[in-house]
């Protein structure tokens, strides 16, 4: 773990992004964290979106096995690949390490714990592997992560399975695992209601990585607008 700095951190801002095309998002990332300044806010982003398979940096294309109708996009993330679409909470962790005292391994960390801590609570008992990172039920994967650190500032995120069409993960080795047995929320908890999933992953986020929250924290509904 890193020093904490000494500057004083604002509260954290929430964007509940809905349903967004993931070139959209990516790109607004990296904006987002280039032009971000010392004393910027961090943010989580909620967002779902259409299907896609994404590749991580170390990415080999022969964990594509048939991408079919779905588009493949190189990313700058860490991992191998991936898939996203409908009924999976996607939240993008965007933070200052070095202002909250935390370390890559920390922030793995302390994703992979708020995560296992909601399936807890929705009486699901889970795990994360340290050499594999993500958390698992059993021997299947629910959730997966893949980060991107640049100047001690994080982007990407997690993947939550909750309800969603698992088949075009047999499309890909996921994380780069042949093999690899997925899951969701749904073969669990038959009835899930997604607004309180999002309220306590989001209170379990923020409390792991340490971020300060408004009492009435206003979730928005909008990328953020970039100064000029």
């Amino acid at each position: 773990m890193t020093a904490a700095h000494t500057a004083v951190v604002p509260p954290v801002r929430i964007r509940n992004l809905g349903q967004l095309d993931y070139l959209d998002c990516y790109h607004a990332m990296q904006r987002w964290t280039d032009a971000r300044e010392a004393d910027t806010a961090d943010e989580l982003w909620l967002v779902e979106h259409p299907p896609v398979f994404t590749q991580g940096l170390a990415g080999k294309a022969e964990h594509l096995l048939e991408a079919g109708d779905i588009p493949v996009v190189q990313t700058d993330r860490g991992g191998q690949i991936t898939y996203h679409g409908p009924g999976q909470r996607v939240v993008y962790v965007l933070v200052d390490l070095q202002r909250l005292g935390l370390g890559v391994r920390d922030l793995v960390t302390a994703i992979e714990q708020a995560l296992i801590r909601l399936l807890a609570q929705y009486g699901v008992v889970a795990h994360a592997l340290p050499k594999a990172p993500g958390v698992y039920v059993g021997a299947a994967k629910i959730a997966s992560l893949g980060l991107r650190v640049r100047r001690f500032r994080s982007y990407h995120g997690l993947a939550l399975n909750i309800d969603m069409d698992l088949a075009p993960f047999d499309r890909i080795n996921p994380c780069g695992l042949a093999g690899q047995a997925m899951t969701q929320l749904k073969t669990h908890v038959p009835v899930i209601d997604r607004a309180q999933l999002d309220a306590d992953l989001l209170a379990l986020l923020v409390e792991g990585l340490g971020l300060p929250r408004t009492r009435q924290a206003t979730i928005q509904s909008s990328l953020p607008k970039l100064r000029a």
